[in-house]
């Protein structure tokens, strides 16, 4: 049972983190930090040729939330497109934690933008405009909206 404002699945990951690490040949890494609390996160991914990630791992420097927001990033990502990947948002990985304390938030939305960061580093390196990152998301956001 949780105690206090985490619920039991952020303290599971808080205490378990899954996926922690680096990938040596990642080709798609993001870093991403917040100079009000701290943070830092940086997520590594490895993308095959059809555009999935195959495998996922992050470094976080921060509190409980941070680590857990970055630990259940990286579960619901593996095995997803890129595609699928920007239709995550830092709401569903607060919802996959079953909640985080108002002033946890912006752990969530680290993550998120972290993902985003590290997508643009696959673009660049497979030679791709990585302002296309900003594009997809932008179509996904109004597709939410209508």
């Amino acid at each position: 049972m949780a105690k206090g404002p985490y619920s039991d699945k952020v303290m599971d990951h808080f205490m378990n983190p899954r996926n922690m690490g680096e990938i040596e040949d990642a080709n798609g890494v993001g870093e991403v930090g917040n100079p009000a609390c701290g943070d830092v996160m940086k997520l590594f991914f490895k993308i095959d040729d059809n555009g999935v990630i195959q495998d996922v791992k992050f470094k976080t420097f921060g509190c409980g939330a941070a680590i857990a927001s970055s630990s259940m990033a990286t579960e619901l990502l593996k095995g997803k497109t890129v595609e699928e990947v920007l239709e995550l948002t830092n709401n569903a990985i607060v919802e996959a934690l079953d909640g985080l304390p108002p002033a946890k938030i912006h752990c969530s939305v680290m993550a998120e933008e972290a993902i985003e960061a590290a997508l643009k580093d696959y673009y660049k390196r497979i030679g791709k405009d990585p302002s296309i990152v900003d594009e997809m998301k932008a179509k996904i956001k109004n597709r939410v909206k209508s």
